[in-house]
């Protein structure tokens, strides 16, 4: 899943570090793997994107990521998300070849 974030400002990104930290056993949990490289956009060549960073975490069906996302466990620890981030899109994607 493409995860591209855009921090609030005043400790967003400081924020959104606690949330990873938080959320990492639930994530392993689930059978989840993040993709070792984490990204700071540049500007864009062409198009309009101007997200803080993005990143891919691979999850093993659509379905396994909602029951992660519907964890009372996770539950528990989503806000975190919610207060260090003003925006975000996460886009399912499937390998090409």
């Amino acid at each position: 899943m493409l995860n591209a974030l855009w921090f609030k400002p005043d400790g967003g990104r400081e924020k959104y570090i606690e949330y990873m930290q938080a959320a990492a056993p639930l994530t392993a949990k689930y059978g989840s793997k993040l993709v070792p490289t984490a990204l700071i956009p540049g500007t864009p060549i062409y198009g309009d994107f101007d997200a803080d960073l993005v990143f891919f975490v691979e999850w093993s069906s659509m379905a396994v990521f909602q029951q992660f996302a519907q964890d009372p466990e996770y539950q528990k620890i989503a806000h975190l998300r919610t207060e260090a981030i003003s925006k975000s899109i996460l886009v399912p994607c499937q390998a090409m070849f």
